[in-house]
């Protein structure tokens, strides 16, 4: 075994006991005589590991029982297109709060499909921060306002749920979910890639009340109609069993370390680690403000870029993995999402250390 730390933005990093039970369930599952990928997601044993992965996936999140939830397909950005599809008419404004690539895509997409409002942007700041919310110019008569509430590329989160009045708040969760407790109530509709804390890639978990999904046109096709897979508990197709029972055993991993309050406190103390040394190193530098840095993604980077890759090289023989920042920033990026150990984001301070002393 070589297993490295590895700080992927996603896919990313899944907790190491999940891995090694998954392996030891691959061939045969559960007494099925054959893989989980197998068997019919129509069976009674994959009907009851996918209610089993729900009820757990409620309790950590304490989802009230007016929500439903859903275990799709299709990435976070195809739901970037399928939100407005699903809950805005073509007349109907949407408010898009900007602050970083991943709402901007999100808003792009829905422009093809509805009539997009910028409420409030970061841009011009090359989001380093979060529009206060005193200065976001809302529709009161929006369909939704829609938010990413961790934009990975970036590093910028917002810690409080924002307050939006009587208009549906929907909120891409992608890289956040999970990290620690959300009072999901404040939201309408919360939905997130997997590949970040929830299991590999390819799965994606919809949260979402119960009177939004009476929106939901008749008119467009049913694989993309809220309404039609809550109907069918996400079985109206096939859905991608193998990332459903990872998610199930992330989940039953999650509770095991102490449920949420516990990941919080761990992710917490992860992303101080890490913010502290870059804020005193007088060698890195993070560029966001510190009101809204994230605690799942960090960015950070060297005096001169032609160090980069120096860095690059050597951090990843020292075995710690995908630290390259993304090609719309550059410098580096440690994601530390909930499967990374404190141990890692420890090894990563002090390879840094060492560098910058060897670099200086």
């Amino acid at each position: 075994m070589s297993r490295a730390y590895n700080f992927s933005a996603g896919p990313a990093a899944l907790p190491e006991d999940v891995l090694r039970q998954a392996q030891t369930e691959l061939l045969e599952w559960n007494g099925a005589r054959a893989s989980v990928m197998e068997i019919s997601h129509r069976s009674k044993a994959f009907i009851a590991l996918a209610e089993e992965s729900e009820r757990d996936l409620r309790e950590l999140l304490d989802v009230p029982a007016n929500y439903t939830v859903l275990f799709l397909q299709g990435g976070a950005s195809q739901h970037f297109a399928q939100i407005p599809m699903n809950f805005a008419r073509r007349d109907q404004s949407v408010d898009y709060v900007l602050t970083g690539d991943w709402s901007e895509k999100a808003a792009k997409e829905a422009k093809a499909l509805t009539n997009v409002r910028i409420a409030a942007t970061a841009a011009v700041t090359n989001y380093d921060r979060i529009p206060p919310r005193e200065e976001w110019d809302l529709d009161p008569g929006a369909a939704y306002v829609h938010i990413a509430a961790n934009e990975t590329i970036r590093g910028v989160e917002f810690h409080e749920v924002p307050d939006v009045g009587n208009v549906p708040l929907i909120g891409d969760v992608s890289s956040t979910i999970l990290s620690r407790p959300l009072d999901v109530s404040k939201y309408a509709l919360l939905y997130a890639g997997a590949q970040k804390n929830i299991g590999p890639s390819g799965l994606v978990a919809v949260i979402v009340r119960e009177d939004l999904l009476e929106r939901c046109p008749k008119d467009i096709p049913r694989i993309f109609n809220y309404a039609e897979h809550a109907a069918k508990n996400s079985m109206l197709n096939t859905p991608n069993t193998w990332g459903w029972y990872l998610a199930g055993l992330v989940f039953k991993w999650m509770k095991a370390q102490g449920g949420l309050a516990a990941m919080g406190e761990r992710n917490r103390a992860k992303a101080n680690l890490l913010y502290g040394y870059i804020d005193n190193s007088g060698y890195y530098r993070n560029p966001v403000e510190r009101s809204v840095r994230s605690w799942m993604n960090v960015p950070f980077t060297l005096p001169r870029a032609e160090l980069d890759e120096a860095f690059l090289k050597e951090s990843n023989a020292t075995g710690l993995l995908a630290l390259k920042g993304h090609r719309a920033v550059g410098g580096m990026r440690a994601s530390i999402y909930n499967a990374m150990p404190i141990e890692g984001v420890q090894a990563l301070v002090d390879f840094m250390r060492d560098f910058a002393q060897r670099n200086g």
